[in-house]
């Protein structure tokens, strides 16, 4: 094989889905593997589903994560224009070839005859009514204005085999495939069509997509016959389910990358987890950074079943991206959950200190600092703790010591008020927790809380800090 070139090609309807960057991202690892070239090719040719800014969705999504292509609609490159919809010419002449050559025919049949074919278990399957019309017929058929579209003619007999990377050899039944459509009638081609003329002008000699094109590979193989071109690799991936019955699906609105940054995961959290999603390196690492990714990947570790995106697990993934970023990094990313939100009212870098080693997603934050500015009654119980031996009776004794302690600490900051509290349990001769616990739950009214009793004093005051020591003694009398 020469250099190796692989592509995306997605279609602009919408958000850039997680099995379609799944595809990117394999795509551009395997080329890169192998010092290939990784092409970006836009498939606009259903123009109905054709959503407007859908391109810049796809352009920005892939150079924010890295996946960037070495050739494509905004890059250039040898083998342009790379938009399906700017290459219509080329396509109506390979149909002729193909008609020319018995391959194809055109076919001039009414929506309502073909609503009228035998309907068997929900489908309609054209029965080649055209493919005996004359050339002279035909020629006449166009002349006079009739609309017309441009179907392969497929064997009848027979089956067609061809090898996949991942599947192994797959063989399908010619009789099952039907005579689809090559050039629709508005004169663009269909996706069957364009992608296959498309791969073989721009020299793609390796296709990476989803199972669902597994059976219909043998479509675009009798194409490549027929034309006489060499075929290329085929690498079919596993489908990612939404659970054990669903797939994920960009139709049902599942989750896009640009959905998953909104709800606070890191991008690189994002793509190191896409690639789990029906791969796995020789090594078992979970945790990649994308350098490693481009190290590890190999087509040997991806998988034949079903992947089920699982939100949990991504979530914990992200956490530990979280914890390695640097505080002022961490700031920087945290700003519009934090600026959008009552938190912009608390000295940010507390917050973030806080809050960093705690949280799973960025989306989090406002949530679980909400006890920052919402505080009120709560239930006494909350003091009973097994482990630190503490009850309501217990802070009923040490709150007023705590508030009396808290009151007398001049630099108001955690290290001092945390050595206040160690301070008072060590004079009343009890370990840390009788204490610790206590001014948690009093300066909260939560049984979990991210930070200590002395963080959260820090971060909402020495007033309100006093004012809610005064309420939860009031509360215990």
């Amino acid at each position: 094989m020469s250099q190796l070139r692989t592509r995306f090609a997605p279609s602009p309807t919408g958000y850039l889905h997680i099995g379609g960057l799944r595809t990117a991202l394999y795509s551009y690892l395997y080329a890169k593997k192998n010092n290939g070239k990784f092409i970006l090719r836009i498939e606009d040719t259903d123009q109905g589903r054709y959503v407007e800014g859908a391109v810049e969705i796809i352009y920005r999504t892939l150079r924010e994560t890295g996946i960037m292509y070495d050739e494509g609609p905004d890059v250039g490159g040898d083998f342009g224009p790379y938009i399906q919809s700017q290459r219509k010419n080329e396509y109506l002449a390979y149909a002729k070839q193909l008609v020319e050559s018995g391959h194809a025919y055109y076919c001039f049949c009414t929506e309502e005859r073909l609503a009228s074919l035998p309907d068997v278990n929900g489908a309609r399957r054209y029965d080649k009514h055209c493919l005996s019309l004359s050339k002279e017929e035909v020629e006449a058929r166009i002349a006079a204005g009739e609309k017309y579209v441009i179907r392969q003619n497929m064997p009848t007999t027979g089956n067609t085999t061809y090898h996949d990377a991942v599947y192994g050899d797959i063989t399908i039944e010619n009789s099952e495939l039907e005579d689809q459509i090559l050039i629709k009638s508005d004169g663009m081609p269909t996706y069957n069509f364009a992608n296959v003329i498309d791969d073989h002008l721009m020299g793609i000699n390796c296709v990476m997509r989803g199972i669902e094109y597994l059976s219909s590979t043998p479509k675009y193989n009798l194409l490549y016959d027929a034309f006489g071109w060499e075929r290329p690799m085929y690498i079919h991936m596993p489908p990612i389910m939404k659970d054990a019955q669903h797939k994920l699906s960009k139709r049902n609105g599942d989750a896009s990358y640009e959905d998953l940054v909104k709800k606070g995961f890191l991008k690189d959290a994002i793509i190191n987890y896409i690639a789990l999603l029906g791969w796995s390196p020789k090594d078992d690492s979970e945790k990649m950074t994308f350098e490693q990714l481009k190290e590890k990947f190999d087509i040997v570790g991806i998988n034949k079943s079903p992947s089920i995106f699982d939100p949990v697990k991504l979530a914990w993934l992200n956490s530990l991206y979280i914890k390695e970023m640097t505080p002022e990094d961490f700031s920087a990313y945290a700003a519009p959950w934090i600026e959008d939100t009552y938190l912009k009212d608390f000295d940010r870098a507390l917050v973030c200190k806080l809050i960093q080693s705690r949280i799973e997603t960025f989306a989090e934050i406002p949530e679980k600092l909400r006890f920052l500015v919402e505080y009120g009654t709560f239930d006494n119980q909350l003091y009973t703790n097994q482990k630190q031996k503490t009850d309501a009776a217990l802070a009923k004794e040490v709150l007023p010591q705590i508030k009396q302690a808290f009151q007398a600490v001049e630099t108001w900051d955690n290290q001092n008020l945390y050595q206040a509290l160690v301070a008072l349990a060590q004079s009343l001769q009890m370990k840390n927790g009788k204490i610790l616990w206590p001014a948690r739950i009093a300066l909260t009214g939560l049984a979990a809380t991210p930070g200590g009793a002395s963080e959260i004093a820090e971060i909402i005051g020495k007033e309100e800090t006093l004012r809610r020591l005064d309420f939860a003694i009031a509360q215990l009398n």
